[in-house]
């Protein structure tokens, strides 16, 4: 009964992850049309650290920030300030279903540097399962790939920002016992949100940024629910499993990007994504299979 509830607990998780983060893209193409990137990066973070803030002082204990300052330095850096950073590049070179291809590379580079940081087993069934996901969101995202002429900048800029938010799970598994869960997503993106919005100001027009109503709510949806509640998701479920593992699930994100940015951005989708969606699932399953050696010692 407890391994049945705790199973339907993951399975919400991951359906209001998938949720928040997929519809996140959306938004947030939506939101830079009012505003510069950096300095849009950067308001989001800044509203979804404050928010994160005032729980960690409710429910996260007390942090020590003397001992774990580079801990959350360094979460700071790959999570915040690289990642949505050069992800929110991206989204302004791409179309949310190309950058959403480029950015979910993340869950093959995370079981690549989980297997010798965080010493998670590599197997062939687990490297096939990640190709044959990531293969389901190029497929899936065939559509707006295939009518678009695409940035070279943007493409960079996409895998950059996934090779960054590689980095920051795999250290966030590596040094979970250190800090709560709560903490590591308010210190990090406060401080990469004043950090953006710092060198927004420096780079960007204040000017350009419009304060009307969609971007307010842009705003509003993409820092509290894109980040304060979808990376408080993320990072326990990270911590209640494989890196490689957990992060395999998420190739189920672009599938849901792709279809806000269809129903709301008026954004192209071929027939792919019946395709794409298989591939997806089929990935997942490879990947979270249990080896037939550990069936045979546990039976």
């Amino acid at each position: 009964m407890r391994i049945f509830g705790k199973r339907r607990f993951v399975v919400l998780a991951f359906s209001l992850l998938v949720l928040f983060w997929g519809s996140s893209f959306a938004v947030v193409k939506v939101g830079l049309e009012y505003s510069p990137p950096v300095l849009f990066a950067g308001f989001r973070c800044l509203i979804g650290g404050l928010a994160m803030m005032l729980a960690a002082f409710l429910w996260g204990g007390n942090p020590n920030l003397r001992r774990d300052l580079p801990v959350f330095s360094l979460l700071a850096l790959f999570n915040v300030v690289l990642f949505i950073g050069l992800q929110t590049y991206a989204i302004m070179y791409l179309p949310s279903g190309s950058a959403a291809v480029l950015v979910y590379l993340q869950p093959i580079l995370v079981g690549l540097l989980a297997w010798p940081i965080l010493g998670e087993t590599l197997t062939a069934a687990k490297v096939c399962g990640l190709l044959l996901g990531f293969s389901g969101i190029v497929a899936v995202s065939a559509g707006s790939i295939s009518g678009a002429a695409l940035s070279p900048t943007g493409v960079v800029l996409g895998a950059a920002s996934a090779l960054s938010w590689a980095l920051g799970t795999v250290y966030f598994k590596k040094y979970e016992a250190r800090v709560s869960t709560l903490w590591a997503v308010a210190v990090p993106f406060l401080a990469g949100g004043m950090t953006l919005t710092a060198f927004g100001l420096f780079v960007e027009p204040w000017g350009r940024v419009s304060w009307n109503s969609p971007f307010v709510a842009s705003l509003l949806y993409s820092g509290l629910v894109g980040i304060s509640l979808a990376w408080v998701i993320w990072f326990a479920l990270v911590r209640a499993g494989e890196a490689s593992r957990v992060a395999s699930y998420i190739f189920v994100v672009p599938l849901t990007a792709v279809l806000i940015g269809v129903v709301f951005l008026d954004e192209p989708l071929g027939y792919t994504l019946v395709v794409g969606a298989a591939f997806v699932v089929c990935g997942i399953y490879l990947v979270n299979r249990e080896p037939q050696s550990a069936k045979k010692v546990g039976g």
